[in-house]
């Protein structure tokens, strides 16, 4: 029988990551609800380049659906992962717009401590510029597993 062979820290960091990356995507589907969303990421790393990364979504209820490409998918959840391990990234954003007529919009987030913080809706509104007609609004908290809030540490 063989010893179990211990994890290497990077390979613990990269699966606590993507773990947190589903756990973002979880917590995006909850947030922006029914429609059709188009995420975008974009980070930039520390040797000055940048990956970037879409997803178009389209959300449903009764019963739930997500429609995506599984190749979008897959590119956005690694880019995404890639942000939250942030080991080798400057900075990191992520905008989620809305095409629900008649008012489309947009709010983003950015990536700081392994996790999504809201950007406030002036911070977003210069690259909104390049996109007329979309309203944008300062994006809300998302909802963090780790997190104790005050309705769960009374259980």
């Amino acid at each position: 029988m063989s010893e179990p062979k211990a994890t290497p820290t990077g390979d613990a960091v990269t699966a606590s990551a993507v773990g947190r990356a589903v756990n973002v995507l979880a917590a995006l589907l909850l947030t922006l609800d029914e429609g059709s969303h188009q995420l975008s990421i974009v980070a930039g790393r520390a040797n000055g380049t940048t990956a970037t990364a879409d997803l178009s979504l389209s959300v449903g209820a009764a019963p739930l659906r997500v429609a995506h490409s599984d190749e979008e998918y897959l590119r956005f959840l690694a880019v995404l992962t890639f942000a939250l391990e942030y080991s080798a990234v400057r900075h990191a954003v992520l905008v989620a717009t809305t095409a629900d007529e008649p008012s489309p919009r947009a709010c983003g987030w950015i990536v700081r401590a392994g996790w999504l913080h809201p950007v406030a809706a002036s911070e977003l509104q210069a690259a909104a510029t390049r996109s007329p007609g979309i309203a944008v609004y300062a994006a809300p908290a998302l909802y963090h597993p780790d997190e104790l809030t005050e309705e769960n540490t009374h259980e």
